[in-house]
């Protein structure tokens, strides 16, 4: 992994999480706790295996938590990322990329965005909990985390918010380590690489933009959406950024408000009906094996066409029974946490255009392969 220069001196905040990072002590052995703890963590074991199911599970757990612990904001950005994380699932199976992709490579797409989700889940989940009970007990209790498997670089970080509550700094070195976590597990794993990520469909993808981040939010009468994009989904410093920029937008003081009320008040199905029923629909009203026409303009359908097929996740894919995930600490070198400095320039999240102009050129997409399959 490359990290960013470290040009600046780092702030005493950063020193400290420095200090204990080199500092840091062998995990402590399941077998030598308690019966409280080790009842406590086959508790936490069980409870995130219940809500690791499926996307809309996940999704719900993350919202659910936010609500009651509004400090932890990751969960609300993971809540958000994850519900397009959940549209991307449907839409391999919907009306546009279908007619793009092969079942087999819809299939492959679909087991490369399930894993990441459930991975992260698996490892950030055990997080959530562990602190919920330590407040529950007044008592920190992070010095279990290496039961979970999880980083000693999350053990340092949630050691340090537990006494000084920098939500900022939580959130954003959750953002660290989720991305951090995937890189080997996910990005780098033999087998995506070769089915997803060093494909032209892949390319394709990229080239598309299909790899933008939605946050709808109602505005009047009318759900509106802002967001963020990303070109070099493959990079571990192009994605952590993202995520800096994507917290960024989401906990502006003005607009917070807005993207917690849409999604408080609209359950996640993994459709896109969900936020634009007006384009959307979650029941396919397309003429089987028609020939496609195009039927968007600037988000909007043209007269006498159909809506665009996205189904509820449901109905798209089946559950799948996942691999535990593999061994290992990500975490070698303190230099990361300069990812945690503040990011200080202005984020857009005017997306409206860019997205529009996404659907029309996956229409375009359709039509041309179409062509180039009747000659």
């Amino acid at each position: 992994m490359g990290f960013p220069s470290i040009t600046n001196r780092l702030p005493p905040p950063l020193k400290q999480i420095k200090q204990d990072l080199k500092a840091y002590h062998q995990p402590i052995s399941e077998a030598d706790l308690a019966v409280e703890n080790r009842q406590l963590i086959h508790r936490i074991k069980n409870e995130t295996a219940k809500r690791n199911l499926n996307n809309i599970t996940r999704t719900e757990a993350y919202l659910d938590y936010y609500k009651q612990f509004p400090e932890i904001h990751w969960a609300f950005l993971g809540h958000m990322v994850s519900r397009n994380g959940g549209w991307n699932m449907t839409d391999l199976k919907g009306d546009l990329l279908a007619k793009i992709l092969s079942e087999e490579e819809q299939t492959n797409f679909f087991q490369f965005l399930e894993r990441g989700n459930w991975l992260i889940f698996q490892d950030v989940f055990p997080q959530l909990l562990l602190y919920e009970e330590s407040k529950k007990r007044n008592t920190n209790l992070f010095y279990l985390l290496s039961c979970f498997g999880v980083s000693k670089f999350m053990e340092v970080i949630w050691n340090y918010f537990f006494g000084n509550k920098d939500t900022y700094l939580l959130a954003i070195a959750l953002v660290i380590n989720e991305q951090s976590y995937l890189e080997k597990r996910v990005m780098q794993h033999a087998h995506y690489k070769n089915t997803v990520l060093e494909t032209i469909e892949f390319k394709l993808q990229d080239i598309l933009n299909l790899n933008e981040i939605l946050f709808p939010y109602k505005e009047g009468n009318k759900v509106k959406i802002s967001g963020q994009s990303i070109h070099q989904f493959a990079s571990l410093h192009e994605r952590i950024l993202l995520g800096k920029r994507l917290y960024q937008l989401l906990f502006d003081k003005e607009n917070h408000p807005k993207f917690f009320t849409w999604a408080s008040a609209n359950r996640h199905t993994g459709s896109r009906k969900d936020y634009w029923p007006q384009l959307f629909n979650d029941i396919n009203e397309s003429v089987p094996g028609k020939a496609h026409h195009r039927r968007i303009k600037n988000c909007q359908l043209k007269p006498g066409s159909s809506r665009i097929y996205s189904p509820r996740l449901e109905y798209a894919w089946e559950k799948i029974d996942h691999e535990k995930a593999e061994k290992g600490d990500w975490y070698s070198n303190w230099k990361v946490i300069d990812y945690l400095k503040p990011y200080h320039q202005t984020v857009d999240g005017d997306i409206y255009d860019e997205y529009c102009e996404t659907l029309e050129r996956i229409e375009l997409a359709i039509l041309a392969k179409e062509t180039f399959s009747t000659k």
